[in-house]
């Protein structure tokens, strides 16, 4: 399946970039970058060479944007995507492109795709096995029960907040009452479509959804609570989890993180162990299937997505968007106006869909005016520092 853009052309809206002074999108590419490559250093032991790689890399992105070394995995695909990009300063190219970019050449760094002892090492586990072991995730993990005894109704709407918020440890599935947010919660969701996806869902047989994951860690664990509540009270006969095929931004989720996840809840006994024995039967019997297509690992966004994957998505009753990154590849990583119709702008998408976004970059769609202006006002950061999300639903 092609998308046509010439039937539903987007209106003009310039593409982020990094070249401004104070910038959220500076901030990254001048600030966590660097500190993220002192924090893969520390936290695995690799040799003086790939040490010396990584301090080559440090030095490369203060600079110009430079090719792929020859013999690079996927270079010939790589090459086309940075052709208008390289020689250029990292501050002037899109930020969705340079953060893209920025990864690819840290993986090439650590010898992730190469053939000696370091190949298939992620450099981000560290990072990411340690949120497994938190005394957030092991109290979530104790009130599972009473998430997974509570009516469906409210059972799902609870580990859809879990889902949403991802890595926020003041919600989690700590609830009184099951599927009930607190006004904090509530105040901070600028939109909130979740009403229209359970009609969605409600309104035929179990059919099949697709989630399409973001973070490792304690999010995934949350959407893994997710699935296996869409599959327990048959709002969807098949899940398809979309996975990375390999690292890409520091906390993505690939099927390493999966397996880790699942041993993790196994391990922990009681509720957990139980949703773990479920989803494990269920990726056997193919109720719950697992993909991990190459594109979600490209920078490009969901505008361009390929043939096969867009004629998968297709067949889906709703897919379930994860994470700020993901949403960016939506909508487009450009200024918007906040109040421009999310509907609009992903009318392009190939099935119904709702995407579930705690809010950590500078794009925003779909606010109500009345809303923005109160934000502006009340809350100068919300659109980058992670305390407001969003549940936008396009049938």
């Amino acid at each position: 399946m092609t998308i046509n853009h010439d039937q539903n052309p987007l209106p003009a809206a310039a593409p982020i970039v990094s070249n401004v002074p104070g910038s959220f999108a500076r901030g990254v590419l001048t600030r966590r970058h660097p500190d993220l490559i002192a924090t893969v250093r520390q936290l695995v032991p690799y040799p003086a060479a790939i040490q010396e790689s990584l301090d080559q890399l440090l030095v490369t992105i203060g600079g110009t944007i430079p090719p792929l070394p020859a013999g690079s995995h996927g270079l010939a695909t790589w090459h086309e995507w940075a052709a208008p990009y390289l020689g250029r300063a990292w501050v002037d190219v899109p930020f969705l492109w340079a953060e893209s970019y920025f990864y690819r050449l840290l993986l090439e760094a650590t010898g992730y795709f190469g053939s000696g002892p370091w190949a298939g090492i992620d450099p981000f586990a560290p990072q990411k096995n340690a949120e497994l072991n938190t005394p957030d995730l092991a109290r979530d993990l104790r009130d599972l029960d009473r998430l997974v005894a509570a009516p469906d109704q409210a059972s799902l709407s609870t580990a859809l907040a879990a889902s949403l918020w991802g890595n926020r440890a003041d919600l989690g599935f700590r609830m009184s009452d099951p599927g009930a947010q607190g006004k904090d919660q509530v105040d901070d969701l600028v939109a909130d479509d979740s009403a229209e996806l359970w009609r969605f869902l409600d309104a035929g047989a179990p059919g099949r959804v697709h989630l399409i994951a973001d973070n490792a860690g304690r999010e995934l664990v949350a959407d893994l609570v997710l699935i296996d509540r869409l599959l327990a009270t048959e709002r969807a006969a098949i899940v398809a989890l979309h996975l990375k095929p390999h690292p890409y931004y520091v906390s993505d989720a690939t099927t390493a993180d999966l397996l880790q996840v699942l041993r993790h809840l196994a391990a922990a006994g009681d509720t957990a162990s139980g949703i773990a024995a479920r989803l494990t039967a269920a990726i056997s019997d193919g109720r719950l299937r697992v993909h991990a297509h190459p594109f979600w690992c490209s920078p490009l966004t969901f505008h361009e997505l390929p043939d096969d994957l867009a004629t998968e998505l297709a067949e889906a009753t709703v897919v379930i968007i994860k994470g700020d990154l993901n949403y960016r590849r939506l909508v487009g990583d450009a200024h918007w106006s906040p109040t421009t119709s999310f509907q609009y702008l992903t009318s392009y998408f190939p099935a119904p869909l709702a995407a579930l976004r705690t809010l950590k970059s500078d794009v925003a769609v779909g606010v109500d005016p009345d809303r923005l202006a109160h934000l502006g006002t009340t809350a100068p950061g919300w659109r980058t520092d992670g305390t407001h999300a969003v549940i936008h639903v396009r049938p």
